[in-house]
Formats: structure tokens, sequence, C-alpha cells
């Protein structure tokens, strides 16, 4: 399923978030410049108080929070959330910073029309960590990865990558601040690109204009 398939118009995004929200900012900017052809309607938290939800009320987003502390089950949360986004006819949930695993159901419920950012170039390091593993490893380069979400974590076919130099001298926070420069260039692009209609995810893989997509997604060049 492609965003196509749900009008041409401007397409509307719910954002997930568990914190600080700075790949938010990003999305929130891009939308306003209108370089992204599309509108934040709803972001949601799965923790109270947290700076990503401050950042929507000062965009005038709405901004809301459903508490996983208060779900016995992981499924029951999953429900709840997936209610919220409905709600708000998302045509695209992001993922930016949300810090919960989700069930298959909840997968599969928006499947195709949900991704992910992840700070390393998958399929190497998903889980967490990701910058020492990298760093201990001795890899020459790090990166981040967009990707539509799949039952598999951090597993969905990659949309675009971008790629940092790993320097002698680099800690796991250095080469995270770097690696976040480029999270906040390739998160807009990927939206863009799924809100022009030109992304889809089939059981091959993801496709941009009809064609598949190499398994680390698109190699994002800055301008």
């Amino acid at each position: 399923m492609s965003s196509t398939d749900r009008g041409a118009g401007p397409k509307r995004l719910v954002v997930l978030i568990s914190g600080s929200g700075t790949n938010l900012q990003t999305l929130i900017d891009a939308t306003r410049q209108g370089s992204i052809n599309g509108r934040i309607v709803a972001v949601i938290s799965n923790k109270p108080g947290v700076r990503g939800l401050e950042r929507a009320q000062s965009a005038d987003i709405p901004a809301l929070t459903v508490d996983h502390r208060d779900f016995q089950r992981r499924e029951d949360f999953d429900a709840a959330l997936a209610e919220q986004i409905e709600s708000h006819r998302a045509d695209l949930v992001i993922l930016a910073g949300f810090m919960r695993i989700l069930t298959p159901g909840f997968v599969n419920r928006f499947a195709g029309r949900m991704m992910n950012i992840h700070p390393s170039l998958l399929p190497r390091y998903p889980g967490l960590d990701t910058h020492r593993r990298a760093i201990d490893a001795g890899d020459r380069e790090a990166g981040a990865t967009v990707h539509f979400v799949t039952e598999e974590l951090d597993g969905g076919p990659a949309i675009v990558q971008a790629r940092v130099p790993i320097h002698p001298d680099d800690t796991p926070a250095t080469l995270a601040a770097r690696v976040l420069e480029k999270e906040h260039l390739i998160y807009p692009y990927a939206v863009k690109l799924f809100c022009e209609g030109r992304l889809g995810l089939t059981g091959q893989g993801a496709t941009l204009d009809g064609t598949l997509l190499p398994r680390t997604g698109l190699a994002y060049l800055d301008p």
C-alpha cells in the first residue's frame, strides 16, 4: 500500500514520541515550510510531560498522552494508541523516538503507512546502544536509517540511509551527535517522498516510484 491509496491532498501525519522530540521538530519545521505535502494532526507520547509534547503545543498541534503504565497488557495499550491514531484519520504514522515495542497486531494494522528512524546503518545494530557497538566493532562508518515498520524489530525495509565517518577519537556521545544531524535531514526527506505518493511497501520490500529499493534503501547525499 502506498500513500496514493488515500487521496492526493495533503497527508495527515501522526507522530509518536517518548522524549525530547528533536526529530519531531524537524518535521514540524518541514511541514510549516511547505517542503512536505502533509500536516501533523497529532503528537502522541507514551510518557507525560516530555519536551516533545511542549514542541507540539508550541506549534498548535494537538499533544496527547497515552501512558503505557496505565495498561496491564501491551495489547491493551496498543489498542488504545491505535484508537487515538485512527480518530485523527492518519495517512502516515511516524515513530520519532518512540521507545515502545509494538505488538504484531498494531504493526499490521498500519502496514505500509508507518515508519521509524534508527541510529545505525541497518541491518547492522538493531536495538539499543548502536553507537558504542559500531565503535567497538571497529567500523569506519555509522549512520541512520529510515525504514518501514514491520513485526521484526528494526527489521522493516529500508527507505533511506545517511552515513557519517567514525573518527579515531569518537565516543558514543560524539558519534551520536553527528548521526543525529543526519537524522534531521533524512526523516523529513522520507516523509516528503511518502506524502508525494512515491513510496510503497510490497512483499518484496520498499518501493520508490514502483521500483524496488535496495536492501539499505536510498543513499542520502547532502544537498
